[in-house]
């Protein structure tokens, strides 16, 4: 038997895909925040990292990954940007052979900028889901 679909070959999916509606969502979420985040100098994945660095003082690397949810790899990357930014600064660890990083006044500034702009990018998002679908995303993304 022949499935029929759009290639000849596939068969037609008549679901949808959870995880291209998701990555649609966050796709359309984040640039609305990098817009607007964007008078601070930081896109949100950076205003992020600058947030969680203030939250934890001098940190190293591979606690700000487990914090931050991403590898060690990819947390090196991010914060050599910040780095060339001089909103963060290295700083030494209590292991030694682990690097630590630190804001720099600039990067506190950039987050006293941010707060008020991040503050009305939440306010958008809510405003564009309303409060019930707000606070039915935060469940959602917690049982993901």
């Amino acid at each position: 038997m022949r499935l029929e679909s759009n290639a000849g070959i596939y068969p037609r999916m008549e679901t949808i895909c959870y995880c291209a509606a998701v990555r649609t969502a966050a796709r359309k979420t984040t640039a609305l925040y990098d817009s607007i985040l964007e008078p601070a100098g930081v896109t949100l994945a950076q205003f992020s990292l600058l947030r969680k660095i203030k939250r934890a003082g001098t940190v190293s690397l591979t606690k700000l990954g487990r914090l931050a949810e991403l590898d060690r790899s990819t947390i090196g990357r991010n914060v050599r940007a910040l780095e060339k930014l001089r909103l963060v600064s290295t700083a030494s660890a209590k292991d030694q052979r682990e690097a630590a990083v630190r804001l720099t006044p600039a990067g506190d500034q950039t987050l006293q900028i941010g707060a008020p702009l991040w503050e009305e990018a939440q306010r958008r998002v809510e405003a564009a889901l309303g409060a019930t679908g707000a606070s039915q995303l935060q469940r959602l993304a917690h049982h993901l």
